[in-house]
């Protein structure tokens, strides 16, 4: 509580230097807090941009190493993986995930044959890359599958942690998924593989991009409003991530970022478990034409990923992860 009133109390005396403002910061970003996804496609030597992403690109497999090499030099902690699936791999059912030669697989035993343990690797578990559909679970007569779905989805998960992946992360929102991941893990002796889930993640307007990135967004069937949260919402969101923990989370997202740093305030002083912010595809995007038009300038991204530090995310997902200086 202030106590002191002006001109006693004068608070800008703590703002005047670059060193003052420095010594009283109350939240700071470091490469620590971020982890940088990369999407991968087939074959060699590819280097392949995407239109609604500026200066994010699509990556071959053998392109990994100096993609990873730059976020090991930096100290970012963890990549996170997302395929860009050929269409003629697609199917009614996803089974595609399921394939120990598919792209995801290949991209964590290249990275960790090539860095060991430098750096973590986080892998999607969900079936939109690979359904010829683009949702997240089985679809049949227009209905989400959840119990059906949570069958392939434990199966991607234990074949991923046999790979050598660090962090299974749920992004379906299937009910019950999380428990059933977590049981299967540690029957396969995968009981130090941890589990971060996606246990907030509203249908959002936000994810255009990146299904440009993976190639669903032109197969999506309808919407994915009867399994992601209405946006509406913020009670249920608690609701989400309590059941989450109790099925054996480790580390709960929150998606998208921007819009909902209240959820992810709530999230953390509520359960005070790690919080993780995915900075979207769509709030991406937006930032960089924003800088590319010179409506606003390029400490806007720092600016940004402040924010959800301050509302209390322990890491964030961004793409800006491997372009900033810090």
């Amino acid at each position: 509580m202030i106590t002191g009133k002006y001109p006693n109390l004068r608070l800008r005396r703590s703002r005047k230097y670059d060193w003052s403002r420095r010594l009283v910061q109350e939240n700071t970003l470091t490469y620590n807090d971020l982890i940088l996804p990369i999407f991968i496609i087939e074959g060699r030597n590819k280097k392949e941009s995407i239109k609604t992403m500026p200066n994010v690109y699509r990556f071959s497999v053998d392109k990994l190493t100096s993609v990873v090499a730059k976020a090991v030099k930096k100290g970012i902690p963890m990549v996170a993986l997302f395929p860009y699936t050929n269409l003629k791999k697609k199917d009614q059912n996803g089974s595609e995930a399921l394939n120990n030669d598919n792209l995801v697989c290949k991209g964590i035993k290249h990275i960790r044959k090539k860095f060991g343990n430098k750096i973590g690797i986080m892998c999607d578990v969900a079936l939109d890359p690979y359904t010829i559909h683009g949702h997240d679970g089985l679809l049949k007569k227009n209905k989400i599958l959840n119990d059906e779905t949570l069958d392939i989805l434990t199966k991607q998960a234990v074949l991923q942690a046999k790979m050598g992946c660090d962090v299974i992360a749920p992004s379906d929102m299937m009910d019950g998924r999380i428990g059933k991941i977590r049981s299967a893990l540690d029957k396969n002796n995968f009981k130090d593989v941890q589990i971060l889930s996606y246990a907030v993640k509203y249908s959002s307007s936000f994810y255009g991009p990146f299904r440009d990135a993976v190639g669903s967004k032109k197969l999506l069937k309808g919407d994915k409003k009867t399994y992601q949260m209405d946006f509406r919402n913020s009670d249920e969101s608690l609701r989400e991530v309590s059941l989450d923990i109790k099925e054996g989370a480790d580390m709960v997202m929150v998606k998208p970022g921007m819009p909902y740093l209240d959820i992810i305030q709530q999230v953390k002083n509520n359960f005070r478990i790690p919080v993780f912010a995915y900075q979207v595809s769509g709030e991406y995007s937006l930032i960089m034409n924003g800088i590319r038009n010179k409506i606003i300038d390029k400490a806007s991204i720092k600016e940004t990923l402040i924010a959800f530090k301050r509302a209390g995310a322990n890491g964030i997902v961004t793409y800006f992860a491997d372009q900033l200086e810090l």
